[in-house]
């Protein structure tokens, strides 16, 4: 695996979990939680969301071949999933406004929702991590590289919400916004190029790689 490879994985895991974007999540679930019980709170939310990653990760792509599916499809589907999940970044309520919402209608304070899951252990990145380690085109040692970057987007998520009330004056509830749709517009990108892979998978489209 490249440089360029390395980087884009690396790009498309923080896209898609959105360690920043988790920050005002994190503050208004913990709202009621003591400062000293914060930090435990943080690392079992993180945790618990590497262990549903990494179960993808290993076991997402044997599932989709035991039902029969070819990844080639389901590289066009998490496609268009992470296209409509980036328009809803880009122009309908950031994934924080949205998240705090269920919080709020749910009263589930806690570090297993929202926090873990949607917010860590997103659908997107359900699908990303499945996608990224496909058996049939990337060697082991390639997708042990993915992991590796899988557990270091994770622990910078850890490191961004330990540090969440000082990051959270620096930027505000506008900044993760902004951010937030920015990363819309890249995860966009992507999606669209997850697609026209997954045609050429299928042998429906020839896609011409640069250089």
């Amino acid at each position: 695996m490249d440089l360029q490879s390395v980087f884009r994985e690396l790009i498309t895991l923080f896209v898609v979990i959105d360690p920043i974007g988790s920050i005002p999540v994190f503050l208004f679930a913990t709202a009621a939680v003591p400062p000293e019980m914060r930090r435990r709170f943080a690392v079992r939310a993180v945790f618990i969301a590497t262990l549903v990653l990494l179960g993808f990760l290993v076991g997402g792509q044997f599932v989709l071949e035991a039902l029969g599916l070819q990844l080639g499809a389901f590289k066009i589907a998490g496609g268009i999933v992470l296209f409509l999940f980036a328009l809803s970044m880009i122009f309908g309520e950031s994934k924080p406004a949205t998240e705090i919402d269920a919080l709020q209608r749910d009263h589930m304070a806690g570090a297993v929702f929202p926090m873990a899951m949607p917010s860590i252990a997103s659908p997107g990145a359900m699908l990303a991590v499945v996608v990224l380690t496909d058996n049939h085109r990337n060697s082991l040692s390639e997708q042990v590289v993915t992991a590796g970057l899988l557990l270091f987007v994770l622990a910078v998520t850890l490191v961004l919400l330990l540090a969440a009330v000082q990051i959270q004056k620096l930027i505000g509830a506008t900044g993760a916004s902004v951010i937030s749709r920015v990363m819309g517009i890249v995860l966009a990108t992507i999606a669209v190029d997850s697609v026209l892979t997954g045609l050429d998978t299928l042998g429906v489209l020839s896609v011409t790689q640069p250089g």
